[in-house]
């Protein structure tokens, strides 16, 4: 008798936090922001991440790093997203990654809006979450 389990893998622990996540792909301090996290979930509510809303004062950047929770260690697609107030579009790092996805983007003195995917593998099946109003203001 087989056994067919859809649950993702959890074997493995990410290694990296929001703020290394940050760190390790654009230098600097990164610290949390009020309102800046949310679940990465399937649509069953199955937890697959976090996606976090971070800042670097230094700078004036937020950046978005989407933390993988399952499928840790092994490339999936997976997505980190951002919108500045004013500017009509979304920019993403998004491409197949073993631990994360960030992406940073100048939003002194203005709201933002942060998204996050995980797909498994086999491309199968996803997992999404953030914020889409307008917040984190300045």
């Amino acid at each position: 008798m087989a056994i067919v389990s859809s649950a993702p893998a959890r074997a493995a622990t990410n290694p990296y936090t929001p703020q290394s996540a940050c760190a390790n792909d654009f230098g600097g301090s990164w610290s949390s922001t009020t309102d800046g996290h949310r679940s990465v979930l399937t649509p069953t509510g199955a937890k697959w991440g976090d996606v976090y809303l971070m800042y670097n004062s230094a700078t004036g950047y937020n950046c978005v790093a989407t933390i993988k929770s399952a499928y840790v260690g092994t490339a999936s697609y997976t997505f980190a997203s951002i919108m500045v107030q004013g500017v009509a579009q979304w920019y993403s790092e998004a491409r197949y990654l073993k631990y994360y996805a960030a992406v940073q983007r100048p939003a002194g003195g203005k709201c933002v809006q942060y998204d996050a995917g995980i797909m498994n593998p086999t491309d199968s099946g996803s997992a999404s979450g953030g914020r889409h109003t307008w917040g984190n203001c300045g």
